[in-house]
């Protein structure tokens, strides 16, 4: 649910125990702070210790930073003593609370703004009253009120308990300033959470701690699907440490609670030995068919074949071929690959009768509680989620299996359980990012211009639908940039969880058409970034303006124009060196990179500098954030690229650690230079577009170091050996 400025939705303002102001927006809201619960945005006490509440879940991304300071910009509040306090999981109160998308600030910049300046004007109207001054000739500061013409100055708490008697404006005509009034929007500014994670303070999901709390390991099938047949827990129950073990029958419905035994003990150390002992028999699975290398096949059988179903065609493609001077033809493919956050898959959980409470690293709230009520049989509003700090998240804690097997093991054990995955774990019971395969052909005309473009996708899912996140849309790019365009697709069988990972779609797709396209310039003879200029066309907007998946064109130029400007395109490079340039749309985010390399003779790539270009709209809230955002975007994606890959065999993954999917060192991290443009547009998120043109543009500049044209992820370096 998102909150969106309408009549519907209003502030509400109330007294603070203790007398002070409440704001926040809906009536559910508004009772709840009148019971005492912190659940508005904005607290202000008689003390003037301002609370500011962060209602997202956070994971690493910032938002419990850059949200609250676009509140306390409008409120005129003192950052440096503002306090954030994160919220529980309500949608009732608070609307969307999901990190995901990059969604926060595209749906929340505005009302956050009017959420803070509806309670300074509040606050200038009550310190009128107490006056009796108008409230024209009052300024506020740092959570101060001052009355120029007497000389008077208050902090805003002196006049909170009067502001909450007052009526509450209209969120949408709540005047808010001109940007080029802010004074804390546009700053550098530190997480608010830093000192905490540095000094070690309780934060994140793992931290968690409860009275008589105990430890579980939950020991489930490599094949997704297999139930326990049986089990011999002898062995682990009698082991030091252990306080029970037991068998989980599960449910029979697909992405239900998983069947399994689990594990309870005094520390998760003792969980996880005793795991090993345990001598588990598994049924049948219907995900046993799962092999690599026999999709690998059903792909090549259906490239020779018409794809099964349409997404998306306008013209005629096949008569534009015919008449194309030239026609380029290529094969792009990528894997599965993992999301692997550094914090393991962990939740907390105490059930106390038909009451559970929740303490969960979670992307996703609502669906976590609609699926613990389900499973335990109680009320979805008995269930109370505390959203902790994930330590990353990437689109896998999108998925709550973990909050569901916590809650379901804390009832079975009668007691507060921390459950904790292994690295194992995470990886084989992963929601994997889906692997595809893109047959492309374009033809050209004398001019070198693209005049066709047909796209075979052979994707994954059950009765020909796509699996989650393995679709591909019919306006998903180059669709509406050229008139004979066709897209098809082929569905393989599937039944492994999938999901969305960092850019979801686009973290693949992107790839393949900057690719392909780097391959129509070469075949036409020109600069790959003159070509791309002239694909784009003329500025203007592609698609239906009021949708998500519209993209302005002029905006892409834009920043493919910086990038290039950055990096010195066209410059002469040392031999075995090349530049390779890329841009995407996703996410309401225009992005554009260019990278330099340099290949060794045994085929060692080494990247020089990327220069990331970027537009999400005319504000940057928090620039320190935005350049982590951009910088963690790039190296995730350059790590991924050339690292990652998730096999089958027998149902089940090959991979099962660091070991298997190796991240990147600190030594292998590039420098990034990163430029914003800010055109006025509206404020966008920044978790997601700056991840997809990573992979194009690194294979785009192994081809102009080396002529050799990688069309698969990960990439094969031993192809570049000299």
């Amino acid at each position: 649910m998102t909150i969106q400025l309408s009549r519907r939705n209003f502030l509400f303002a109330s007294a603070a125990v203790g007398g002070g102001l409440y704001l926040g927006i809906s009536p559910q809201a508004a009772k709840a702070a009148t019971n005492g619960q912190l659940n508005a945005w904005v607290v202000i006490p008689p003390d003037n210790r301002i609370r500011i509440m962060a209602s997202n879940p956070e994971v690493g991304q910032g938002i419990r930073t850059s949200l609250p300071m676009v509140i306390a910009e409008e409120l005129d509040a003192d950052w440096a003593t503002v306090e954030i306090v994160p919220t529980i999981a309500d949608s009732k109160i608070f609307g969307r609370q999901v990190a995901g998308g990059s969604q926060a600030m595209a749906t929340q910049y505005e009302l956050m703004r009017r959420v803070g300046a509806a309670a300074r004007l509040m606050i200038v109207e009550a310190a009128a009253a107490a006056w009796g001054v108008p409230a024209k000739e009052l300024t506020t500061a740092k959570a101060m009120v001052v009355h120029a013409a007497s000389k008077r100055t208050a902090p805003y708490g002196q006049f909170a308990a009067a502001a909450s008697a007052l009526p509450t404006p209209e969120a949408a005509k709540v005047p808010v300033k001109s940007p080029k009034d802010f004074g804390l929007i546009g700053t550098f500014q530190t997480g608010v959470n830093n000192r905490a994670i540095v000094n070690g303070k309780q934060d994140y999901g793992i931290d968690a701690v409860l009275p008589g709390m105990l430890h579980a390991a939950f020991h489930k099938s490599d094949v997704q699907g297999a139930k326990v047949k049986s089990a011999d827990l002898a062995a682990a129950k009698a082991m030091s440490g252990v306080r029970d073990a037991f068998v989980v029958a599960g449910t029979d419905e697909y992405e239900g609670l998983a069947s399994g035994v689990a594990i309870l003990a005094d520390t998760t150390w003792h969980a996880q030995r005793a795991r090993s002992a345990l001598k588990v028999e598994w049924s049948d699975s219907p995900a046993a068919f799962q092999s690599s290398a026999a999709w690998a096949t059903l792909a090549a059988d259906a490239k020779g074949k018409p794809a099964a179903m349409s997404v998306h065609a306008t013209g005629e493609v096949g008569a534009a071929m015919a008449r194309a001077a030239k026609r380029v033809s290529a094969d792009y493919s990528y894997p599965f690959i993992p999301h692997v956050p550094l914090e393991p898959i962990n939740c907390t959980a105490r059930v106390t009768g038909d009451k559970v409470e929740i303490w969960a690293p979670t992307q996703n709230p609502e669906p976590g509680r609609a699926a613990v009520a389900k499973t335990l049989g109680v009320p979805p509003e008995n269930v109370t989620i505390h959203m902790m700090r994930a330590g990353g998240g990437f689109g896998r804690r999108l998925q709550n299996d973990y909050m569901v097997e916590a809650a379901w093991i804390a009832r079975a054990a009668g007691k507060p359980v921390k459950l904790t995955w292994t690295r194992e774990d995470d990886i084989t019971q992963d929601f994997l990012r889906p692997g595809g395969w893109h047959c492309l052909e374009a033809g050209l005309d004398d001019a070198g211009r693209c005049i066709a473009w047909d796209n075979h996708f052979i994707s994954y899912g059950q009765g020909g639908k796509f699996a989650r996140a393995a679709g591909i849309g019919p306006t998903d790019f180059p669709a509406g940039i050229i008139e004979d365009f066709r897209l098809g697709a082929t569905v393989l069988p599937l039944v492994h969880t999938t999901g969305f990972l960092r850019a979801p779609a686009n973290n693949a797709f992107g790839f393949v058409t900057q690719g392909f396209i780097d391959e129509l310039a070469n075949a036409a003879g020109k600069d790959p970034l003159q070509f791309r200029r002239e694909f784009l066309g003329a500025p203007r907007i592609i698609g239906d303006p009021n949708a998500r998946g519209s993209y302005n064109t002029g905006r892409m130029r834009a920043v493919l124009d910086k990038a290039a400007e950055m990096a010195g395109w066209g410059r002469k490079l040392p031999p075995r060196s090349g530049m390779g340039i890329a841009f995407h749309f996703c996410h309401l985010g225009y992005f554009a990179n260019v990278v330099e390399i340099t290949v060794g003779t045994d085929g060692a790539v080494t990247v020089k500098k990327i220069w990331v270009a970027g537009d999400i709209g005319r504000q940057i809230v928090n620039p320190a954030g935005a350049l982590n955002q951009v910088q963690g975007s790039v190296l995730d994606a350059l790590n991924a690229c050339q690292n990652h890959a998730i096999t089958f065999a027998d149902g089940a993954i090959e991979q099962r650690n660091f070991g298997d999917v190796p991240m990147m060192r600190m030594e292998q991290a590039p420098p990034i230079e990163i430029a914003f443009l800010t055109p006025d547009y509206a404020v966008t998120g920044l978790g997601e577009p700056a991840y997809p043109v990573v992979a194009p543009a690194l294979a785009n500049a192994i081809f102009a170091a080396t002529g050799v044209r990688l069309r698969q992820m990960p990439f094969d370096l031993s192809l570049l050996k000299a």
